[in-house]
């Protein structure tokens, strides 16, 4: 690594890699420090590897936006990329094993978003269990004055809560359901003796002794479908599943049945398999919430995302430690 400046600008080069449809919030703030290379604004009509090719030279630090892929093809255009800077917690969409092959350093979001994920959490698992989107929906269409009350929800107080990945996330939603009483338990790749909660080392045994289950886990080959039939099927018909991982920790399309068949409670849902594609069969569930993958997107949120992106690509410059290092595959 160099703190020599990489352009003529005086101020090194920042690759931006990013899906046309995901914004950088605080891309104006990078400009302040960096020479920042967009090819979706500096050459949108030209094909993105091309606009890499050209910089290939010396591109050596990435900035991914949200799940945007980074693949192996796109790590070979760039010969002398050194770091991806992760804006995401989950880092399924960028090749680590490739990334650890070329000694490419990846770091992600961190704790960034890690409060505002955890209040969306309990908010969907609200919002299932006593019905207010439906609720308001009901009000809004008259059917309060047609039909009178709408039928009842469920408390939240003293559920069986169970936590799939207790880090940082995993530990603010338990933390935001305590006030509640929830029974609280959770499942991990190890225990974690600084918690006072119980550890389930199977996610199908945390179900079994669950009411609800919150995913916060990350999406690796080994949880990929962690919740599977098996698993929806002791959580039972009353069961709740809230998602704020990533979609494909769920088989999709035996969720979709089970709660078309009223063989689960209900499910909150930010995150799916193939977004922004959506199984039209929860559209019209009552007992379904359904999010556009927003639970992290709040002001305060990007704005403490910005500043860790700055620090980590001033400490790459600086030959200073990363913070939020991702060791790879």
């Amino acid at each position: 690594m160099s703190s020599q400046p990489e352009s003529g600008s005086g101020r090194p080069d920042v690759l931006v890699h990013r899906l046309r449809s995901f914004a950088l919030p605080f891309l104006a703030l990078l400009r302040n420090h960096f020479a920042v290379l967009d090819p979706c604004t500096d050459s949108p009509d030209s094909p993105a590897h091309a606009f890499l090719a050209r910089r290939a030279g010396h591109t050596r630090a990435l900035v991914c936006v949200g799940p945007t892929p980074v693949t192996a093809n796109d790590l070979r255009v760039l010969p002398s990329l050194r770091v991806v800077i992760g804006t995401s917690a989950g880092v399924d969409h960028i090749d680590l094993r490739e990334c650890r092959r070329r000694g490419i350093a990846v770091t992600n979001a961190g704790a960034a978003f890690a409060e505002d994920v955890a209040d969306y959490a309990v908010a969907l698992l609200l919002d299932v269990l006593r019905r207010m989107s439906t609720a308001d929906r009901y009000l809004r269409e008259g059917l309060w004055l047609k039909n009178g009350d709408y039928p009842l929800g469920f408390k939240l107080g003293g559920k069986r809560v169970g936590i799939v990945g207790l880090g940082n996330i995993g530990y603010l939603v338990a933390k935001r359901l305590q006030p509640f009483s929830c029974d609280i338990a959770y499942n991990s790749r190890s225990k974690k003796p600084s918690f006072p909660f119980p550890h389930y080392s199977s996610v199908h045994d945390l179900a079994a002794n669950s009411d609800v289950l919150i995913l916060c886990c990350a999406l690796t080959k080994e949880t990929h479908h962690l919740i599977n039939r098996e698993v929806m099927t002791v959580l039972g018909d009353q069961g709740v599943i809230i998602n704020v991982g990533r979609g494909g920790l769920i088989d999709e399309k035996e969720l979709v049945q089970f709660l078309v068949r009223g063989k689960l409670g209900g499910a909150g849902l930010d995150v799916f398999e193939n977004e922004p594609n959506v199984p039209k069969e929860l559209f019209g569930l009552d007992n379904v919430v359904l999010s556009p993958h927003s639970a992290v997107i709040t002001p305060e949120s990007f704005e403490a995302l910005g500043e860790l992106t700055v620090s980590n690509l001033k400490a790459f410059f600086s030959n200073e430690p990363l913070s939020c290092l991702i060791q790879g595959e």
